[in-house]
């Protein structure tokens, strides 16, 4: 199935607020599990727990620095990782402080500026979109694991599929955007439409 999704991607000044609230609810429900144990697999992930946390580091300062370094071509040579002694909690603050340095990027960008990513090069809107995605979907990974059962909101969902994901089916009878965000990143099947085995996003600006 190929119909485009129709709801309309939230305004740029809109997306830092968005963020902060994925990074919230993302936090809040990972320092839950945080006394489990962390070695393992995050859902279907090849990561364990622990390293997909250690991934999110990564995404969320890289996108900040691709916003400021704004590259053509290239990813940026700055990374993060988080200190693999410290206990879950520590980290978790640290996750808070890589989305916080993407919020604030992405607040004082300009409209137009654009960066180079792999899946499209992207404005803030973009890189914002892209930060929330990384947060929803790796909580999810990792509660699949440690629990307990979780979702985000649905509006978070439906933000990310507009700006992300414009070739994103309608919600089935009984399914909500986050079901439709799992299928399109390959998590889960819906109504018709079998597990995905590959998929990006697609961050240009339309």
């Amino acid at each position: 199935m190929t119909t485009t999704t129709t709801h309309a991607a939230p305004p740029a000044t809109a997306w830092p607020g968005l963020l902060a609230a994925a990074t919230d609810a993302c936090l809040d429900v990972l320092l839950e599990g945080a006394g489990q144990d962390w070695s393992r697999p995050a859902g279907s992930l090849d990561w364990a727990c622990r390293e997909t946390l250690d991934h999110l580091a990564l995404g969320l300062t890289g996108y900040a620095g691709l916003l400021i370094a704004r590259p053509t071509d290239r990813y940026i040579t700055l990374f993060a990782s988080l200190d693999p002694h410290a206990p879950v909690p520590a980290c978790l603050e640290g996750l808070r402080i890589a989305a916080s340095l993407l919020g604030s990027t992405v607040r004082d960008t300009p409209a137009g500026v654009r960066a180079w990513h792999p899946w499209g090069h992207a404005d803030a809107a973009g890189f914002a979109a892209m930060g929330v995605t990384e947060l929803v979907l790796h909580t999810y990974d990792i509660t699949r694991t440690l629990g307990p059962a979780w979702a985000p909101d649905g509006g978070l969902a439906a933000a990310v599929l507009a700006r992300l994901f414009p070739g994103a089916p309608p919600a089935p009878s009984g399914h909500g955007p986050f079901d439709v965000l799992l299928w399109c990143t390959g998590r889960a099947a819906l109504p018709g439409l079998p597990r995905r085995t590959e998929w990006q996003w697609d961050g240009s600006v339309r």
